[in-house]
């Protein structure tokens, strides 16, 4: 599909942020955006990049009501070389259209997801912050538009992609954080829309969150939805131990996200010498291996943060520490790793990384 590109009047560009370590996440918006409509009776069409604007939606569009909503994350990196990479963007065309099947929603070609991607990055890429740990965060995401009230799939829909300049997530410092496991709340269960990547599951999680963070924890470490004793994912990040040099993981068995991030972690762990198993973790077995030493290891992973170590897991009224609440060494080992193939100080083995023209 042909995608037209508006032309942006110099009234309607911004003033780009100059100052990199103010950026924070997600505060401020690049020039244009992708906005491409499907309807029922035409399939995708009008595919256009325009300038950055608000929508004009019906107050009965059906997003609103019936939370028919989906969205992914990625980013792209300014090399030193000045070429502009994005990191397996391709799992996330899969995802999103997997994430659309599951809240009824039309598939987007992965070519029209990749090509619209690329061709707004370049437009943009001036856009691309180059301080250490910088980069330009991609949001695609589909909304369901019909106006009109009624329980059944929209027949009405805008995919769309915006742009953010990002700051270092550890603009501190890489640091762990504190993690409390959340054993009164539950986020999904199998056969719901856990795995999905909709706003409906990050809405059920803020309670729990905010709780979290009143009592002093950085996030939240949801169980299992049906026992509530098996260890599934935080808010945003996927879960690993590691028991000396063997990193395990819980399997995605339909209730938490397939996250690009821990894919490649399991692939690229076996390569640095590490083995990886994807298995059920009971909670109360996980805190006695933290408690014996056995487990000497916790991090997380997501596209955010890349990894994120953890320093501390709490469950009920016990709190362990890992790694004497330092970065231990495998967790910094795969982030030096990852970030160093995102950004091009090391060489990409697995073929993850592509460019935009």
């Amino acid at each position: 599909m042909d995608i037209r590109v508006v032309p942006l009047p110099v009234d309607k560009m911004k003033t780009k942020i100059t100052e990199q370590s103010q950026l924070g996440f997600g505060k401020y918006f690049t020039d244009r955006m992708l906005v491409v409509d499907w309807k029922a009776d035409q399939g995708w069409y009008d595919a256009r990049i325009e300038p950055y604007a608000p929508f004009v939606l019906d107050p009965s569009c059906a997003v609103f009501h019936y939370a028919q909503e989906i969205f992914e994350g990625l980013k792209a990196y300014k090399w030193a070389d000045g070429r502009v990479a994005l990191f397996r963007p391709e799992m996330n065309a899969r995802r999103f259209n997997q994430s659309g099947d599951r809240i009824c929603m039309p598939e987007v070609p992965e070519e029209l997801f990749l090509d619209g991607i690329h061709t707004l990055v370049s437009l943009e890429r001036d856009w691309i912050p180059t301080a250490p740990g910088t980069s330009l965060y991609i949001r695609p995401a589909m909304i369901a538009v019909e106006p009109v009230l009624g329980v059944h799939p929209s027949n009405h829909f805008y995919f769309f992609v915006i742009l953010s300049p990002v700051g270092a997530y550890y603009a501190a410092g890489f640091k762990p954080i504190n993690i409390m496991v959340e054993d009164h709340y539950v986020r999904a269960v199998p056969g719901g829309t856990g795995e999905a990547k909709t706003g409906g599951n990050y809405a059920s999680s803020l309670k729990a969150g905010l709780e979290a963070k009143k009592k002093g924890y950085d996030q939240v470490l949801w169980l299992d939805g049906r026992e509530r004793s098996y260890i599934e994912e935080v808010g945003a990040m996927n879960m690993f131990f590691a028991y000396g040099s063997h990193i395990v993981t819980a399997p995605l068995s339909g209730s938490i996200l397939s996250g690009v991030t821990r894919d490649s972690v399991l692939k690229l762990a076996p390569t640095l010498g590490y083995t990886v198993e994807e298995c059920p973790i009971n909670v109360n077995e996980l805190m006695a291996d933290i408690r014996s030493g056995k487990v000497t290891e916790a991090f997380g992973s997501g596209t955010a943060a890349v990894i994120t170590p953890v320093g501390k897991l709490c469950y009920k009224d016990e709190c362990l520490q890992l790694t004497g609440g330092n970065v231990g060494d495998i967790t910094q080992r795969l982030y030096d790793t990852l970030t160093g193939i995102q950004t091009g100080k090391l060489n990409d083995e697995f073929g993850w990384v592509s460019f935009v023209e």
